[in-house]
Parts: C-alpha cells; sequence; structure tokens
C-alpha cells in the first residue's frame, strides 16, 4: 500500500515537472518569436538602399550622416577578408564616395595581435583610395552591441548608416537607435554564403540577447578616451597606416 503510494506521488510530480517544462519551453519559444517580430519591425523602417539615401539628401529631406558605420566580420589567417566582410567595405566605401556621410568608421575584432579586422579593413580602404584621415578603427568593437555602445560614447556619432548584410542588419539599426543615434541601415547582399541557414539561426538568439542589451546597458569590454569622428581619423592608427597613393 505504501509502495503504490509512493508511485502515485512520483508520477504525479513528474507529470508537473514536465507541466512546467513544457510551459517554459512555450515561454520561451512565445518571447523568442515576439523579440525578433519587435526587433525587425522597429528596425525594418530604416532599412534602404544607397540610391534612396541619395535621393533623400539631394532632396533636402536628410541630412549627411556622420559616419558610415561597417561591422566587421571574419579576416583570414593569410590577413585577406572574408567575401562578407569585404562586400561590407566596399558598400560603405560606396556610401562615403557618394558624399552620403562624411568619414567612415571600421569597427570589429583587434583583440589579438595576430588577429586584426580593423586594420585589414581601413588599409583596404585606403588603398581604393578614400584618405586615411577619415577613416576611424574601432579596435574593441567586438560585438554588434558594443560596436554601437562605442559609436556614440567614444566616437560621439549622432547620424550613421550602418552596413551589413541583411539578416544583421535589423539588429544592428536596433542598438544604434537604442542609444539615441539617427541611424539608417544599408544592407550589402550579393552573395549567398556557406553556413547562411545556420547564421540566420543565431541571429535570431542574439536578436533576444542585445534586446535585454538596450534595456539594461551593460558597459562594453573597453571605452576609452572620446575620438570625435568629426576629427581626423588618424587618431586610431596603432599602426602605421599605407600610403593613399
Amino acid at each position: 500500500m505504501i509502495r503504490k503510494e509512493n508511485k502515485d506521488c512520483c508520477r504525479k510530480w513528474l507529470l508537473r515537472i514536465s507541466a512546467v517544462s513544457g510551459g517554459l519551453v512555450i515561454l520561451g519559444l512565445f518571447s523568442l518569436c515576439t523579440v525578433n517580430v519587435y526587433v525587425k519591425h522597429s528596425a525594418g523602417k530604416k532599412i534602404t538602399t544607397i540610391e534612396k539615401l541619395q535621393e533623400c539628401l539631394e532632396e533636402n529631406r536628410e541630412e549627411k550622416a556622420d559616419a558610415v558605420l561597417v561591422l566587421g566580420a571574419k579576416v583570414k589567417a593569410d590577413g585577406e577578408m572574408s567575401p562578407m566582410l569585404k562586400e561590407r567595405v566596399d558598400y560603405g566605401i560606396e556610401i562615403y564616395r557618394r558624399g552620403l556621410a562624411k568619414k567612415i568608421i571600421m569597427s570589429g575584432d583587434h583583440s589579438r595581435e595576430d588577429y586584426d579586422e580593423v586594420n585589414t579593413m581601413k588599409n583596404y580602404a585606403v588603398e581604393q583610395g578614400v584618405p586615411s584621415e577619415d577613416i576611424f578603427m574601432d579596435h574593441a568593437g567586438f560585438s554588434t552591441y558594443e560596436s554601437m555602445y562605442r559609436a556614440k560614447e567614444i566616437f560621439q556619432t549622432e547620424r550613421v548608416i550602418v552596413v551589413t548584410q541583411k539578416y544583421h542588419l535589423y539588429r544592428a539599426v536596433y542598438d544604434a537607435r537604442a542609444f539615441s543615434m539617427e541611424a539608417a541601415g544599408v544592407a550589402c547582399d550579393q552573395a549567398v554564403y556557406p553556413r547562411d541557414r545556420y547564421r540566420k539561426l543565431r541571429e535570431m538568439l542574439a536578436r533576444v540577447k542585445d534586446f535585454g542589451y538596450t534595456i539594461l546597458k551593460p558597459r562594453p569590454t573597453f571605452l576609452g578616451d572620446v575620438i570625435p569622428v568629426s576629427g581626423n581619423g588618424d587618431l586610431t592608427n596603432d599602426k602605421q597606416p599605407k600610403s593613399d597613393g
């Protein structure tokens, strides 16, 4: 009799645990979907094209941005940019050349001596004819959230055009606007890259993470001295820049 009561008790506890676990899973999925829809809807209205930005500027409906912010991505072991990163930088250069932004901020990971996204990005832009003094490097742009935090606090950016692939652009623009920057986004999607589906799934979780971060506003890994984007980008150099010519 006692053994039967124990079995019934265990069964009830298992049912309760299963119900709670199932409820948590449903709540988690609901939160994931809700936050993703909210972030995409909020930022989607600010995603545009180079042509539309130029049209607005020519019609005096928009001011020139303080900077175009190019977000970093993988640099190969031989020091070359990955195709995804090169696409971002090429778009950033085009936006600058068309006079839509006064300066360029290259934001990426330079946490190790042997891995350097930002100098790779800047050197390429200089080789394409962009003046070195118009290119700022954010050496501690270790995440999208940190890139936006530092764009506002270190580089004193008020108006920014963000460049990255579209799946990533919603979160980037949302983060920028959470720091009270007037932000527009331009998607560079000229190719479909390997593991694209995995990146998009991971991005859904990243949007939830950044949604929380933009509410709590934790400090980034590094801050530092203010270097206004209105000044000289060579102040961010840690190496001798390549010649403009």
